[in-house]
């Protein structure tokens, strides 16, 4: 099972496959790798696919002590970021949805070089303060839950109560008749649900960077020359209680080079929902990228 070395005293779980044009796959909440076991085969061999398990998710470490901001937004790129130049990846297709959309986006940000282009499902930039209005509440009711001690108290190391917080997730939200649920409760349950596992799996909502309402109710629109500049492709799910397509309407406003694609007839959890569509996706960058 490959290992990162440690950075800030974590060290990452990841898969990696193929050879050739570089693809990183970053997963979302609650989740881990296995979110593109459907995706990684149809990208073929000609691809290196790396495709890492986030601090406090999966096979990674999911320390709980002397963290400082390591679950943060901040110290989940500096732990991706270390693994790519570990491995000796740069001009990458970066892709990710959930936390792993805004982990890629920041990587792209703050190291160019990393990335040739990304692809990529909401959160996107653009949100605002929409993300107070009641409906918006409701769905990122986990948001808020998880910067209580009721995860300490009631959740955390109680096998049951970590399953009924999991399938309250994947049910909610994946799309009507989807598979989602079989294909990842059993499996991150089991994740989850020794003492400390829960815990470290939602830290990232404690942080006001990471945390959907309080970054959205904080944000601004960028300068012009400020917009996010990398070439970017969005998925947008249609049936996303999390990020309802009307959200899509300020994305000029923080993206310079953007496609976007409404993916019909899917939830939250598209990369296990549409695969097909973001395989077909990620291949058109790939492709793009070989030319370069």
């Amino acid at each position: 099972m490959p290992f990162s070395q440690p950075t800030q005293g974590f060290r990452l779980h990841y898969e990696r496959s193929g050879s050739g044009t570089p693809v990183v796959l970053v997963h979302g909440n609650p989740g881990d790798h296995k979110e593109y076991s459907r995706l990684v085969p149809l990208l073929g061999d000609g691809v290196e696919v790396v495709v890492p398990d986030l601090r406090g998710y999966g096979q990674s470490d999911n320390h709980l002590e002397n963290v400082g901001n390591a679950y943060a937004l901040s110290g989940q790129v500096d732990g991706v970021i270390a693994l790519l130049d570990e491995l000796g990846i740069s001009d990458a297709v970066l892709c990710g949805y959930d936390v792993g959309s805004f982990t890629v986006q920041t990587i792209a940000m703050k190291r160019p070089d990393l990335a040739h282009s990304l692809v990529i499902a909401p959160p996107t930039m653009g949100v605002g303060r929409r993300v107070l209005e009641e409906d918006a509440v409701n769905a990122f009711l986990n948001a808020i839950l998880y910067k209580t001690r009721l995860v300490e108290d009631l959740i955390d190391g109680k096998p049951d109560a970590v399953r009924a917080a999991l399938k309250e997730n994947l049910q909610n939200w994946s799309a009507p008749g989807s598979s989602v649920v079989d294909e990842l409760l059993d499996h991150l349950t089991e994740n989850h649900s020794a003492p400390g596992a829960f815990l470290a799996s939602v830290m990232w909502f404690r942080h006001p960077e990471g945390n959907p309402i309080t970054y959205y109710a904080n944000e601004t629109k960028p300068a012009p020359s400020d917009r996010f500049f990398k070439n970017i492709t969005i998925l947008w799910p249609d049936s996303d209680p999390l990020f309802p397509t009307e959200w899509s309407d300020t994305l000029d406003d923080y993206y310079s080079d953007y496609s976007l694609h409404i993916m019909k007839n899917v939830g939250h959890f598209s990369p296990l929902e549409a695969p097909e569509t973001w395989a077909t996706h990620v291949l058109e960058h790939v492709a793009a990228a070989a030319k370069e």
